[in-house]
């Protein structure tokens, strides 16, 4: 798990001036601690392929926007992240919580070679977690993982990396923020 404070405190350092995207169970903690924090503005959006096109405008107006969705709304926001952030090379941190991490994991272990159509459809298994990586890679929308306190300075390195490759960068929570 990573502390909400040491996040908040990172996407300062960082310059942010907006976060936006939808809450869930994974990122309650750091919406609810912006809504209080004058320092970031907190935007909350309908459906997460606003986020890109929001983001997206933010920045071409000056500002230093992040988003925040889960891994079954980066599905759902594709055409927000090609036709917009990645067209328009939009230096953006993307912040994406990663529903059904622990049991893909485990499926992964215990599989040889790629997912096949049962994985897909078990009850026990979380589809969108299980395309969330190959989503990445074919979309060319480089990621790393946040599991915890020390892996928080990933949030620098992430946005440094946006800035000089002039392009959007992911970073997956895996555990639930507190």
């Amino acid at each position: 798990m990573a502390n909400v404070q040491l996040v908040i405190n990172e996407l300062k350092k960082c310059g942010v001036t907006h976060l936006m995207g939808l809450p869930d169970n994974t990122s309650a903690a750091l919406f609810s601690e912006l809504a209080e924090n004058p320092d970031i503005e907190l935007i909350t959006v309908t459906r997460e392929g606003e986020a890109f096109a929001l983001a997206s405008g933010l920045w071409l107006g000056g500002k230093v926007p992040v988003i925040v969705i889960q891994n079954t709304g980066l599905l759902e926001s594709g055409d927000g992240y090609r036709g917009t952030a990645l067209r328009m090379r939009v230096p953006l941190l993307c912040l994406i919580t990663y529903r059904g991490y622990s049991r893909t994991m485990k499926m992964r272990a215990d599989t040889v070679g790629e997912p096949s159509l049962d994985h897909y459809s078990r009850a026990d298994l979380d589809s969108a977690a299980i395309m969330t990586e190959p989503t990445l890679d074919a979309w060319g929308l480089p990621y790393e993982f946040i599991h915890s306190d020390r892996d928080v300075e990933k949030i620098s390195s992430a946005f440094e990396r946006a800035e000089t490759e002039s392009r959007p960068v992911a970073l997956l929570i895996t555990e639930d923020l507190t």
